[in-house]
């Protein structure tokens, strides 16, 4: 069915945010060298492209909107903002987190819970996720699934022998490279990877191995080695790196799943994309490049590290330049 008339929002364009920028122990300077980002220190390991978590919510940094945090414009805006089926489910509350990571260091090896656990323990969503290295360096790899299927005792004889290591399946990984994480698989981004990461809103993490680190006080972090024991999905093994081809101006789907598609746009000169048929808001992330989006006769230009918002009422935008853009929508 197409959209009907632009109700609440009377003049919508394509809105950035403000980046959430957030320090970390394995945080590097890539957000600050590749993305352009304007880090406060030498290790931002995050950077919350558009957030509706609560204490980290967005605030729109351009055009008549700005200043505006992201759950007024819900509050204000509703369907017209985010669809009118993502508003009937989630009401007020943005479900999607944006975030580009710099792992100067390997990462925590961890899985989330799913939405059912999530809920019973801790009054939130779960949190499957999906990966792109926007920048990788050599022989840098990510951890995804276990090397093979363990039960529960398994695993955790191989844990309490300091073998937790032996059992996650590793993989080197480029630039473009695609991967997709569900609830309950193991997983870890390695050292000299950038990525953009497209997930639930939830900021829930069980750590189950932190590679012995302290920070500056000579403190572990907190493991969470009882929580995670419910929350594996053991048969979880080897997860396969999503292939695509990386055609010109058309959309290529990389991920498909109940709380998000996405799909890889690679921009040369001109292209439009028709949305009337989409009942949801549509998220761009540039990892390349850099263009311009129109909207009627709005025009936000882009550069890489950009993450930039259009309205569910939105029936077309114009896309111009030389970029690559992962496009990002619920179905």
């Amino acid at each position: 069915m197409l959209k009907m008339k632009i109700a609440k929002m009377k003049n919508p364009y394509p809105i950035k945010f403000s980046p959430v920028l957030k320090e970390k122990i394995w945080g590097g300077e890539k957000l600050k060298n590749v993305l352009h980002k304007n880090c406060f220190s030498n290790n931002v390991g995050e950077s919350w492209e558009l957030s509706g978590v609560n204490g980290d919510i967005s605030v729109v940094s351009n055009g008549a909107l700005k200043g505006t945090l992201l759950k007024n414009l819900i509050e204000d805006f509703k369907e017209d903002l985010v669809g009118s089926a993502v508003y009937k489910k989630f009401g007020n509350t943005f479900p999607l987190l944006f975030k580009f990571i710099d792992a100067n260091d390997d990462l925590s090896i961890q899985l989330h819970p799913n939405d059912e656990l999530a809920q019973k323990r801790h009054n939130s969503f779960g949190k499957t996720e999906m990966w792109y290295v926007v920048d990788a360096d050599k022989q840098s790899k990510l951890y995804v699934g276990f090397d093979k299927q363990y039960t529960k005792d398994q695993y955790l004889s191989k844990f309490n022998n300091g073998e937790i290591l032996e059992m996650v399946n590793d993989v080197e990984v480029a630039k473009g490279d695609v991967f997709f994480i569900e609830t309950g698989t193991v997983h870890a981004i390695g050292k000299g990877v950038l990525i953009a990461e497209i997930q639930q809103t939830s900021d829930l993490t069980y750590r189950i191995f932190d590679w012995n680190r302290t920070d500056d006080n000579g403190i572990s972090r907190e493991l969470h080695t009882d929580l995670a024991l419910d929350a594996f999905d053991f048969s979880k093994t080897q997860i396969e790196k999503i292939s695509y081809q990386n055609k010109s101006n058309q959309a290529e789907n990389l991920v498909t799943c109940e709380y998000f598609t996405t799909n890889k746009l690679n921009i040369k000169g001109n292209f439009k994309k028709e949305l009337s048929k989409c009942d949801s808001f549509v998220v761009y992330m540039c990892v390349e490049g850099s263009g311009s989006i129109t909207i009627g006769t709005n025009i936000t230009e882009f550069v890489k590290g950009e993450t930039i918002l259009i309205p569910a009422i939105v029936n077309e935008v114009e896309i111009k330049g030389s970029a690559e853009l992962l496009e990002v929508y619920i179905d």
